[in-house]
């Protein structure tokens, strides 16, 4: 087992008061699968827009995620879209798929400081997400796209904002976040980065760049298991 992967020594954290958590495929397991439904109505919504048949949008989908950070991001660049009927759309989805999660929100909960959400995603997503596994209460508060001015991570300038808007002091902070390249400036600020990943990683990923740096050294820790991550920092 790699060291990165190991439980943690609960030292490492001794000094955080400030919890950062992404949303999908992080405070849920990508297991879960609840982002695939999210990822069909984004093809949907390109290939209306374009009139393109599945695959060539899908194509233009994954293209714009990839070199913008959101699907959305590239869609408001290239094509001028409306961000917010976007966002209600590809959220428009089953939140009975999240199951709640009783060893996470205990472990959540007894987090020493502040907590927060900061995702990509829209804050309706996320109360909802957050409710259905459990922990919304826990949260002090979620910075979303909209709080973003709608420019997605990695972009350094969105820490930053995050940052400014919430008071976080940087060196207090941690960061937990299931893509790599979303590390990248949280570790550059100083800040413990833990990379979130499936227990199946080959086998599950239909986007293996995404996970391209997993072994970068922007990474501090690696787990699979996030409640047992955080019942470890607080044991």
């Amino acid at each position: 087992m790699s060291p990165k992967s190991a439980l943690p020594d609960p030292s490492a954290f001794a000094h955080v008061t400030e919890w950062v958590f992404d949303l999908d495929n992080t405070l849920y397991p990508r297991h879960t699968d609840l982002f695939s439904q999210i990822d069909k109505k984004m093809t949907a919504y390109v290939r209306e827009l374009l009139d393109l048949d599945h695959d060539a949008a899908r194509g233009i989908q994954k293209k714009y995620y990839r070199e913008h950070g959101t699907t959305l991001q590239g869609l408001m660049l290239h094509h001028g879209i409306d961000p917010n009927d976007f966002l209600e759309k590809v959220h428009d989805i089953d939140y009975s798929w999240v199951k709640p999660d009783p060893a996470l929100s205990d472990a959540i909960k007894a987090l020493p400081g502040r907590k927060f959400i900061f995702t990509n995603g829209d804050t309706p997503h996320a109360e909802r997400t957050a409710r259905a596994l459990g922990v919304l209460d826990h949260f002090d508060d979620i910075f979303d796209i909209v709080a973003a001015d709608l420019k997605p991570k990695p972009a350094p300038e969105t820490y930053d904002r995050f940052l400014a808007k919430h008071g976080v002091h940087k060196e207090k902070a941690a960061m937990f976040e299931d893509l790599p390249r979303n590390l990248l400036a949280p570790h550059a600020l100083g800040m413990r980065t833990v990379l979130i990943v499936p227990n199946n990683l080959d086998v599950v990923l239909d986007e293996v760049w995404e996970h391209e740096g997993k072994d970068g050294g922007h990474i501090d820790h690696v787990t699979d298991d996030l409640a047992a991550f955080l019942t470890r920092i607080v044991s």
